[in-house]
């Protein structure tokens, strides 16, 4: 769906009043009031962790899903299982998915305790999907067609994340790569029949350059981590954009907890991306857009690597903020201390 020049001249308008902020110099110096918790979820033995980008909550506000590579950075040819659940204690107490994933990527959890896992690739007639399972694994839903790829209703090309109104309704964002892929959001039924698309490849508002994550604030608003544009948009759910923050830095993974505390990962900041900026995960609020912590990625050279700590962010009932690393193929959990 095109935005209207109408819309566009709206947004244009009100992305005009975002705070100083936004579109000010980098924000690097908020407090670090966490510690880093090491080694917290323990892989069965003889499993290693891989990549992960996908990190989220249960229902019940203490245990942590995760869409874990198989011990690498694919799942191609792995009999695995992807989809891992953690208790509090960071015992993992379920995991499925075995032989189903490529690349699994973006990871939501509804508030039937179901689970939301996007598969980014495709290869062998597998991936390009976005599978909804129960907590014990069985399939619910499936969207998208098995290894195939394109700019339809029913297919994704890259699909980097998916999330779940109230009343249902799915939205997807497809798109992990800036030339390769689609960008844009893709709106579903609860029961999986084609609504609407909006985007494309830009810089304007409602364009997009890899939406890489999805949250909901309280109000029902939608935050995409629109990455290769180094911002946040917010859409209201029928695709019209609202704001854009450039506060939280190159946003890789967003998290909006119960209270309207929003949780950013940034792990791609470097003096090519986004010069100035550090890489890290940013606490804020909602209601003003303020950035109150920041936990500071734990290299400090950020132009050795192309990606290091955080791509996922979640944080769970009691403020336990958890990061999910590709590069570096760990989940970190970070206490208040």
């Amino acid at each position: 769906m095109a935005i209207t020049s109408a819309v566009r001249g709206a947004a244009l308008a009100v992305a005009a009043t975002v705070s100083l902020g936004a579109a000010g110099a980098p924000d690097n110096d908020a407090p670090n009031p966490y510690r880093t918790v090491e080694g917290w979820a323990k892989m069965p033995a003889g499993r290693t962790w891989g990549s992960t980008s996908a990190v989220e909550v249960d229902r019940d506000g203490k245990s942590i899903w995760v869409a874990e590579r198989c011990g690498a950075n694919t799942c191609a040819g792995s009999d695995l299982p992807v989809v891992l659940r953690f208790d509090p204690a960071g015992q993992m107490t379920a995991g499925f998915g075995a032989g189903m994933f490529v690349f699994p990527h973006g990871i939501y959890v509804d508030g039937g305790g179901n689970v939301w896992v996007t598969d980014a690739r495709g290869r062998d007639g597998k991936g390009q999907q976005v599978f909804k399972f129960s907590p014990d694994g069985k399939v619910l839903l499936t969207l998208g067609k098995a290894g195939v790829s394109g700019d339809g209703p029913d297919v994704f090309n890259q699909p980097s994340d998916v999330a779940v109104a109230p009343n249902g309704d799915i939205f997807v964002a497809d798109g992990h790569d800036e030339n390769n892929s689609n960008a844009r959001i893709v709106k579903f039924s609860k029961d999986g029949k084609f609504i609407k698309a909006w985007g494309k490849h830009g810089k304007g508002p409602g364009e997009f350059e890899v939406p890489h994550a999805l949250a909901f604030d309280a109000r029902g608003r939608l935050f995409v981590a629109d990455r290769g544009n180094n911002r946040i948009q917010i859409f209201d759910q029928d695709g019209k954009f609202l704001e854009e923050w450039k506060q939280f830095s190159r946003p890789s993974g967003i998290y909006i907890d119960r209270n309207d505390v929003i949780y950013v990962a940034d792990s791609e900041s470097n003096s090519k991306t986004n010069p100035g900026w550090k890489r890290g995960i940013r606490v804020g609020r909602v209601k003003d857009g303020k950035v109150t912590a920041f936990i500071p990625d734990p290299e400090p050279d950020p132009e050795k690597v192309v990606t290091s700590a955080a791509e996922g962010v979640a944080a769970d009932a009691a403020g336990n903020v958890y990061g999910a690393e590709v590069g570096t193929r760990s989940l970190k959990r970070y206490e208040k201390k």
